[in-house]
């Protein structure tokens, strides 16, 4: 009957230690970066066109976009996932003009397009 007590102990322990090892390689997958590809440095900016009506009505803020961009770093499209709506075509029109690394295949690229008036 002891015997059988070691033998249980000892399957315990190793269900346990492949649990936590389990357990430490799926924290380890989901802190690594989804793709590296995505963080390709920008080559060359365009500024985008300040709209009139953002003008008149003094607004400012910051127009988050997600860049789709080929593999010879040119953006094919370029969508608003947040900020100022009477920002966010002006900032897509600029960033669909924007040059990137040169990278391995297609990938999805974040920026952040600034907006602000001249005090």
């Amino acid at each position: 009957m002891k015997e059988s007590r070691f033998v249980m102990s000892g399957m315990r322990l190793t269900a346990v230690r492949l649990f936590q090892a389990a357990a430490l390689a799926l924290v380890v997958t989901l802190a690594m970066p989804a793709r590296a590809a995505d963080d390709r440095a920008v080559k060359s900016r365009v500024a985008p066109i300040y709209p009139d009506i953002a003008k008149r009505m003094k607004v400012e803020g910051v127009v988050n976009i997600q860049a789709t961009v080929d593999p010879n770093g040119k953006v094919s499209d370029a969508k608003s996932v947040g900020g100022n709506l009477i920002l966010a075509p002006a900032a897509e029109d600029a960033v669909r003009k924007w040059v990137f690394e040169a990278g391995p295949g297609v990938s999805k690229v974040k920026v952040d397009v600034n907006f602000v008036l001249a005090h």
